[in-house]
């Protein structure tokens, strides 16, 4: 199990990491999802033992490993752009590790192959780095990682320079094989979806203090606040005033969730809670739409606020419209 203690990383006067505490429980993986400057890298650096802490500690099963160099503490890494040698076979790729631990040629081989068994990759030994798809080079870094045999493997955003039909694609295959493996990961993102599509935790991360930590289900269903809604996306903020089942807004009455107290609150509504419905309470004009493919994000007017749905349809700028919302849309901040 890993832990993190009160981490605190400064350089100069920026702090980079504060107070921050983190636990991954064995076969957990854990994303840490936070714009560029959030301190996700430093956090990753700081766990593979490559950045000093300025306070806090680093445990591995309890044990400090303040003292243990980043080479004795049995992490893997696996970097963006998967840093694969394009100079080496794929056989070769996956023995660097190996080779660094003094292996002989024989145990080197034995284990690389059985890594490649692993993520699926069998028969690919002596295949050119060049002629590998995405979804293989990545299967090639992870086993490259795996082959060592680590405690705790490592992701440095793998899948930020991809396209995004590539990463939609190699993040699935990604949850696919780490749920197989039942190993510890900790996985450095900026991109939510990716985050939410591959971690059993998703920790919020904002100028090196942690927003929030739970499952991607918790994070979305209940942001701990404003700036995590913000971060998420969610747009649609209003002060609100509470009464039984309803809670009274500036675009017009809400309902909450049972059992939420009544009186002055603030709410965030989902973009796709909303449809559309002659008779519902909310009256609005169309400002914008944008088509997705499978729906339209819809820019309304409803009164001084501005409302982001995503709608099956669509009317055009300009129409009216009238909205109601599921209950389960709308969260308390």
């Amino acid at each position: 199990m890993l832990e993190v203690r009160g981490a605190a990383v400064r350089f100069g006067d920026v702090t980079a990491l504060e107070d921050l505490d983190l636990v991954v429980a064995d076969g957990e993986v854990v994303a840490v999802l936070g714009a560029s400057g959030s301190g996700k890298t430093t956090l990753l650096r700081a766990v593979a033992g490559l950045q000093a802490l300025d306070s806090g500690r680093v445990l591995w099963d309890g044990a400090d490993l303040g003292e243990v160099p980043p080479h004795r503490r049995g992490f893997g890494l696996v970097f963006q752009d998967f840093a694969l040698f394009p100079h080496l076979d794929v056989g070769r790729n996956v023995e660097f590790g190996l080779r660094m631990q003094g292996l002989g040629p024989t145990e080197r081989h034995r284990r690389a192959a059985a890594a490649l068994e692993r993520v699926e990759l069998p028969g690919i030994y002596r295949r050119k780095v060049g002629t590998l798809s995405g979804g293989q080079a990545q299967r090639v870094a992870l086993a490259r990682a795996l082959a060592p045999g680590p405690r705790l493997l490592l992701f440095d955003e793998p899948l930020g320079s991809l396209d995004r039909a590539l990463r939609e694609r190699l993040t699935g295959e990604l949850r696919r094989l780490l749920a197989g493996l039942g190993v510890t990961a900790l996985y450095v993102t900026h991109d939510q979806e990716e985050a939410f599509g591959l971690a059993d935790r998703v920790m919020i991360l904002d100028a090196g203090r942690a927003l929030q930590v739970g499952t991607p289900e918790e994070v979305w269903q209940a942001p701990a606040g404003e700036q995590v809604a913000r971060f998420l996306g969610l747009r649609n903020i209003l002060e609100a005033r509470i009464e039984g089942s309803l809670a009274f807004t500036a675009a017009g009455p809400v309902p909450v969730p049972p059992g939420t107290p009544d009186g002055p609150a603030r709410l965030v509504i989902r973009p796709g809670a909303f449809r559309l419905d002659p008779a519902g309470p909310i009256a609005g004009v169309v400002r914008d739409r944008r088509f997705r493919g499978s729906d339209y994000t819809v820019e309304i007017a409803a009164g001084e606020l501005l409302l982001e749905a995503d709608l099956p349809e669509a009317p055009l700028p300009g129409e009216p419209v009238r909205l109601a919302l599921e209950p389960g849309g709308v969260s308390l901040l």
